[in-house]
């Protein structure tokens, strides 16, 4: 999960160009968009959103849980923080454990299926083994995954709508398990997706491992975001570049902040040690985004679809180690 905010708020910048905007209020029925450009698929907005379900109370919660605020992560113009060999060891759990909800989670993805279901059933699976959802509550998001469906990009708030044939969704799974955090994500078809959407949901996972191997001790952040951007304007596709990963730890969020294009690039260098997510958001369109009036839907402003994959990794004396896997 990324949190396009304000950098005092969360560390997501957006350099270059503004951040995701406001689009004026207003709720629509799903309806057919067709584009010789984009491909044909449902042009998704807000549906109903059921109430936040109920974490027991011996689960270990995060900062945040019963207040929405988190209280624990660190500002972003600190260095980023190089983890000991203990801390490696929680995080490398709660990653695994991360990929191993998202993976479940792949098999509900059915025609017919709500999002709202797909919450209930990551809920109860990461409750059911001592963890707790990383979103739930997270500045006060209601629900515990992200669903982003067609042209919601990030941060897709799970509802009443039924997944159709042919629609591309982004599943963002965060644990907190054992004090620490993993989070991922991935992309997914449901039923018969046309073309154009099957080449940017595999594009935009080659695009994350093209920013995966750009990793490594001694190497700069920028490099990441150089090689992503450089992929996916080779498949005619674009970034969002104001979606970025980030560290995480004890806490969901911190430095360092992860561009995942060339308009920006966090200083420094990778050390062993460092902890981080690479997430691109790769669309078909332009990279312009919106934000819709519950504060945290996040849709392209031309409606074409949007992709995305996401790893937590680990800098390492000779390279880098997925922890999501």
């Amino acid at each position: 999960m990324n949190v396009c905010r304000t950098v005092a708020a969360c560390g997501r910048w957006f350099v270059g160009r503004a951040p995701p905007r406001p689009r004026v209020p207003t709720r629509c029925l799903w309806t057919k968009f067709r584009a010789n450009d984009f491909g044909v698929y449902e042009v998704v907005c807000l549906g109903n959103v059921s109430d936040p379900r109920p974490v027991p109370e011996y689960v270990t919660l995060p900062s945040y849980a019963k207040t929405g605020k988190p209280v624990d992560e660190p500002d972003h113009d600190r260095p980023p923080e190089v983890q000991n060999a203990g801390q490696i060891e929680m995080l490398r759990q709660s990653c695994k454990f991360a990929k191993f909800v998202l993976d479940s989670a792949k098999d509900r993805l059915t025609v017919g299926t709500t999002t709202d279901d797909l919450d209930r059933f990551v809920h109860d699976l990461i409750i059911d083994n001592n963890a707790y959802p990383s979103p739930l509550n997270y500045r006060w998001f209601k629900k515990s995954v992200c669903t982003s469906v067609n042209n919601v990009v990030c941060h897709g708030v799970p509802d009443d709508r039924p997944l159709v044939d042919g629609d591309l969704i982004s599943v963002d799974v965060s644990v907190y398990l054992n004090g620490f955090h993993g989070d991922c994500a991935a992309t997914y078809c449901v039923g018969d997706v046309d073309e154009p959407g099957r080449k940017l949901a595999k594009v935009a996972e080659e695009c994350t491992y093209k920013g995966i191997e750009a990793c490594g001790p001694g190497k700069s952040f920028a490099d990441i975001g150089r090689a992503i951007e450089l992929y996916a304007r080779q498949h005619d596709l674009s970034v969002v570049p104001s979606i970025t990963g980030h560290g995480i730890g004890t806490y969901f969020h911190g430095p360092p902040t992860i561009f995942h294009s060339m308009l920006h690039g966090y200083p420094g260098v990778m050390k062993p040690g460092m902890v981080f997510t690479v997430e691109p958001v790769i669309c078909q369109g332009d990279g312009d985004v919106e934000i819709l009036e519950d504060g945290w839907t996040i849709v392209t402003v031309d409606d074409s679809r949007g992709a995305q994959f996401e790893h937590t990794i680990l800098i390492t004396n000779r390279g880098y180690e997925i922890l999501t896997v």
